[in-house]
């Protein structure tokens, strides 16, 4: 089942057991998923479609952490609420010693030496941790080692 049948079904739990965090979160992923579809002109892949779910939770934990810098936990509940109805949809996340344990093996592969190949080593390990992974927590597992 694809990613748009899955967040429909979800959709109609959410609208029968009025949840109104889980509808805002599935709508939000309805709807760029919709906007994905319509303006790219091409098929939208199941990449694309991962792509789309991590950039909308990425949105949500940025305004998240905002807020509580700001000192509004409030405002913040919501975000992070959202956060973990729209993670459902993501592929299984790596633990951070899995991460690991692929940057030092691509460090090892490509002969890295220090910061200035930090760029060839992110651009690999990104790609093949796509959606299994968190980015920041990549750069920051690449620094430590590179460094």
């Amino acid at each position: 089942m694809g990613l748009q049948q899955r967040v429909m079904e979800q959709l109609k739990l959410a609208m029968k057991a009025k949840d109104s965090v889980a509808l805002e979160s599935l709508r939000a992923i309805k709807s760029a998923l919709l906007v994905a579809s319509t303006s790219g002109g091409s098929e939208v892949t199941e990449d694309d479609e991962v792509k789309i779910v991590q950039k909308l939770v990425k949105q949500r934990k940025d305004s998240a952490a905002i807020f509580i810098e700001q000192g509004r936990q409030d405002l913040a509940d919501p975000e992070l609420a959202q956060v973990a109805v729209i993670e459902q949809f993501l592929p299984e996340q790596l633990t951070e010693e899995e991460v690991e344990k692929v940057v030092v093996q691509t460090i090892d592969s490509i002969g890295a030496s220090g910061m200035k190949d930090m760029g060839k080593v992110m651009g690999i390990v990104s790609k093949e941790l796509a959606g299994q992974a968190d980015g920041k927590l990549i750069s920051t597992i690449v620094k430590k080692k590179l460094a």
